[in-house]
């Protein structure tokens, strides 16, 4: 957790000698072995309770039970860790951790006895400061680490987080070190995650120091937040590797900000990353869906590959991303990433991901748990913000499986109610074999109509061809603006006869034409808002995590009654229709982070990026952008940080006005 400093004093050393009583502290010894040699899998409280009351020794013993009730414990999840709040503000007489009486009567060593009666292992947690990062001040390590090791180690306890608040200003390499000698000192293997935020870059001085080190600040449970963490950790995948490994902060699965699309693609990210795996739900209310995506062992399978690859970024034009995890069979794990608001055809090649020629490659679904066969092309359309993760390998006897084929539609999923609209659809054979006997159909909600235009079937499909079908989609008279679900299925028959049923499911989005005349875009409509920190706020600026907790949008001093409030990562789109010609505004960092803060601003016009800022400071006053968006469908607004990280990174478009 990141948190501001608190006021104390530390002994003249700055760190702590284990105390008098206790022995010496020996000779740093060698590095442990056999620790987080894959990427730790578990549980941690934090991201679902915080420091509520609900964090308690029934809510610890409750997860226990359910790792093993609901098999995750053999899908590979080992950890149930205590994050902050489990102990008193205050030390005993002895400059001991007391736990939480009331939230622990029986102590931290009586729930590690549970935990590991379950055969699962305890983490706990700490700060490599003199408080940890709750403001009700609970006592951090800093200046007690051989004293707070060694009652760790007497508890039980496997795994420590080691947090980075309240640290005084003492050098992070020589903290985390202090910790990492004082628990080698205690005899007891305990994997050690290093949580500093990524301020000091421990992926380039950590490898000896703990298992694995966090890469950025907190995580939150919305799609900006998640979708930035991954970009900053994924350019890190060559210092990642067996007991070693980039942490970009624990799973949100399951807490409800983000939909079931968004949390699969979240876990296969996470996956593919070799990340740990740390649930941060609470499973005791968790759905099926949460259970069904978090115990997915072929995902697992490829966050645990034993060589302990992280995946690296074969392309990502456009926000569609291609991710590429070598495996230690010759196999590689492909991840399809759409980072859009709309459904894109993502696509690339055996070759590009590092696969040997062949005639033909196995090509494994793990999310649809089904085997096909491609000539070489790793291809499909994936929905917005989804993913699709695949396991390829060179594979002659992947003929035995049916041809691969991929669905995708043509034209704008944006319709007005009442007028036609023009779509078309594709089925597109990337099998070696042929597929027989296709069809399609494309249906939509009860009342619209969804006509074919064209045939909508073929006796077969060989390697690379298509069956383009066109449709006129009608959506009803009065329709209220929105996002609308459409199916495409397909059917096909492989050349052994067997039969297999596909669909992509898609949005078909309601939209109004904005008006003529110049409008606020603070008080249109849009299709889509993403936001790297709580929500996009109109007519204020982003302020914090809450709906509504911004205020009046300032920049440089000035203040500006209209516009929207956003924090980096952002992306907003409004639909123009083809009927708009401009956009105005006067962009910066807002005021309301101090001097801290660095952005910068983009105008896109469908694909084209219509205007542009360069980095702006909190130290710079507002800038005037101007953007042509003539002939758009979509304008979308874009912030991203200014290259060193998204912390307070608060932009404001002031005074935005849309012309049509």
């Amino acid at each position: 957790m990141v948190g501001a400093l608190a006021a104390g004093l530390l002994c003249a050393a700055g760190l702590a000698a284990p105390a008098a009583a206790a022995p010496a502290a020996p000779a740093a010894p060698a590095p442990a072995e056999g620790l987080a040699l894959t990427p730790p899998m578990g549980f941690n409280n934090w991201n679902s309770t915080h420091c509520r009351a609900e964090f308690d020794e029934a809510m610890v013993k409750g997860i226990a039970d359910i790792f093993v009730e609901k098999g995750l414990k053999d899908a590979g999840y080992e950890y149930v860790n205590l994050d902050d709040c489990w102990a008193l503000p205050s030390r005993d007489a002895n400059g001991k951790l007391v736990p939480d009486p009331v939230r622990f009567p029986n102590g931290i060593k009586a729930v590690a006895d549970y935990v590991h009666s379950k055969g699962l292992k305890i983490g706990i947690y700490t700060s490599a400061g003199t408080k940890t990062c709750n403001t009700a001040g609970f006592p951090g390590s800093l200046g007690h680490e051989y004293s707070d090791a060694q009652q760790f180690a007497d508890w039980g306890v496997d795994y420590l987080k080691y947090d980075n608040c309240n640290n005084q200003g003492v050098d992070a390499k020589l903290r985390y070190t202090t910790m990492r000698d004082a628990l080698r000192a205690t005899g007891r293997p305990i994997v050690y995650s290093i949580c500093e935020w990524g301020e000091n870059k421990p992926w380039e001085w950590a490898a000896d120091v703990g298992q694995l080190w966090r890469t950025t600040g907190d995580i939150s449970d919305n799609w900006g937040s998640m979708l930035s963490i991954l970009k900053q950790n994924l350019p890190l995948a060559p210092h990642a590797g067996p007991g070693r490994w980039n942490d970009p902060d624990m799973l949100e699965v399951g807490n409800g900000g983000m939909t079931d699309t968004e949390y699969r693609s979240h876990f296969s990210m996470w996956a593919i990353m070799a990340a740990p795996l740390l649930i941060g739900s609470d499973l005791r209310s968790a759905g099926e869906e949460t259970f069904e995506i978090l115990g997915n062992r072929e995902v697992i399978a490829v966050d645990q590959d034993p060589l302990g690859k992280q995946g690296t970024v074969i392309s990502s034009q456009s926000g569609r991303w291609v991710v590429a995890k070598e495996m230690r069979d010759g196999s590689r794990a492909v991840a399809l990433f759409n980072e859009s608001g709309t459904a894109q055809r993502i696509t690339t090649s055996a070759d590009a991901v590092g696969l040997p020629a062949a005639d033909a490659y196995a090509l494994r679904d793990l999310w649809q748990h089904r085997s096909y066969n491609t000539a070489g092309t790793i291809s499909a359309t994936v929905p917005a913000h989804g993913t699709v993760l695949l396991r390829v390998a060179a594979d002659p006897k992947s003929v035995q499986h049916p041809p691969a084929v991929e669905l995708g539609l043509n034209g704008s999923p944006l319709v007005e109610a009442g007028k036609k609209t023009a779509l078309t659809s594709t089925v597109t054979d990337l099998g070696r074999t042929t597929a027989k006997r296709v069809s399609v159909s494309l249906t939509g909600p009860s009342g619209w109509s969804v006509k074919a235009t064209s045939p909508t079937t073929s006796p077969a499909l060989s390697t690379g061809r298509s069956l383009r079908t066109q449709w006129a989609v009608t959506a009803p008279q009065g329709t209220p603006p929105g996002s609308y679900g459409l199916t495409l299925k397909a059917s096909y028959r492989s050349p052994s006869g067997v039969r297999v049923d596909s669909a992509l499911p898609l949005t078909a989005t309601v939209a109004v034409a904005p008006p003529s005349g110049t409008s606020a875009l603070g008080d249109l409509a849009w299709l889509s808002a993403a936001n790297g920190w709580g929500p996009v706020e109109r007519n204020t600026s982003n302020g914090e995590s809450d709906a509504g907790d911004g205020n009046p949008i300032t920049i440089g001093g000035v203040v500006y009654g209209t516009g929207l409030g956003v924090h980096a990562d952002s992306a907003v789109e409004y639909y123009a229709g083809g009927a708009c010609e401009a956009v105005t505004v006067q962009v910066g960092v807002d005021d309301e982070e101090g001097a801290d803060g660095t952005v910068a601003f983009e105008i896109w016009a469908d694909g084209t990026r219509a205007a542009s800022t360069g980095v702006l400071t909190n130290a710079m006053p507002a800038q005037a952008l101007t953007a042509d968006v003539t002939g758009a469908q979509v304008i979308r607004l874009v912030v991203t940080d200014g290259g060193d990280g998204v912390t307070s990174d608060h932009g404001d478009w002031a005074e935005a006005r849309l012309t049509c």
